[in-house]
């Protein structure tokens, strides 16, 4: 038994899965400090998450919320969850045999953009909002201070200070609120292929919102991993590629946040392909 969590938590997983697990592995990846185990008993498999710092504690709350507030094909099976106040943990099914991509097939990108069409149009409980909750906009914030995003060594400062008013108008008129349902945190690493289909992981940003922007915040990174650029499909939307280019230019340059050092490389690979995009569907010269 390796990376056994304190006999409490061990108590309180058995209390929500009905049995004691006996086996317990850290599961690496993600991009918070949340505890994650893939656990079993040699007959029962789960997955299972604890909070371990005050922001993975929200993050869980409104995670734990999404699994009860959505039901659809493309949600993982909840296991239980105790969303106690301090310290919350989730358990959903075991997926660590189903399919990971990368790599895309354009049969794999036309399932999950279905799989996506369907979860959109889910009807559900969960609070409305937006990408920005909370977050500064992109290009209008990076006109006050523009020294992180050309840090990255993408653009120079003059080809800066002329897109930059195309870039901000694009981005402000990009429509943020709607009542699609919206995971705002789709990536390869967040998604798999089962016996009974795609699979989406991870609903922390889960709210009703704008599809659109739903769907381009996933794009960047699709076209990262050898993917299709992003216009082929979500065409005619300089707005959004203007959001989603902005949200991780202002992002990018920063330092790494401690305890998620992952977040901004993540970051950088998703701004390599969203500006380009954002720079095409501008028609702006290139950098």
């Amino acid at each position: 038994m390796d990376a056994l969590p304190g006999r409490d938590i061990a108590e309180r997983v058995a209390a929500i899965l009905g049995w004691m697990p006996r086996n317990w592995r850290a599961v690496s990846g993600g991009y918070t400090p949340t505890a994650r185990y893939a656990v079993s008993d040699g007959v029962h498999s789960a997955f299972v998450k604890v909070a371990t710092t005050p922001v993975t504690v929200g993050m869980l709350h409104h995670e734990i919320a999404a699994y009860h507030a959505v039901r659809g094909p493309f949600m993982p099976l909840l296991l239980g969850a105790d969303d106690d106040v301090a310290v919350p943990i989730l358990a959903i099914e075991d997926l660590s045999g189903a399919t990971w991509p990368p790599p895309w097939t354009s049969k794999l990108v036309d399932t999950v953009l279905d799989a996506i069409a369907t979860m959109q149009a889910t009807p559900t409980t969960l609070r409305h909002g937006t990408l920005l909750d909370g977050r500064e906009p992109g290009w209008p914030t990076i006109a006050t201070n523009p020294v992180p995003f050309l840090s990255l060594g993408l653009v120079s400062p003059r080809w800066l200070d002329a897109a930059l008013p195309q870039l901000i108008t694009a981005e402000q008129s990009c429509a943020l609120a709607g009542d699609d349902l919206a995971h705002f945190d789709l990536r390869s690493d967040n998604l798999c292929i089962t016996t009974d289909g795609v699979k989406f992981i991870d609903w922390a940003e889960a709210r009703r919102s704008n599809g659109r922007v739903d769907l381009g915040f996933f794009l960047p990174s699709l076209a990262y991993e050898g993917g299709p650029a992003p216009e082929t499909i979500l065409p005619d939307a300089p707005d959004v590629a203007a959001l989603v280019s902005g949200f991780f230019a202002l992002r990018a340059g920063l330092p790494d946040i401690p305890g998620s050092p992952n977040v901004r490389r993540v970051q950088r690979e998703q701004l390599s392909t969203a500006l380009p995009w954002a720079v095409r569907a501008l028609d702006l010269p290139r950098p």
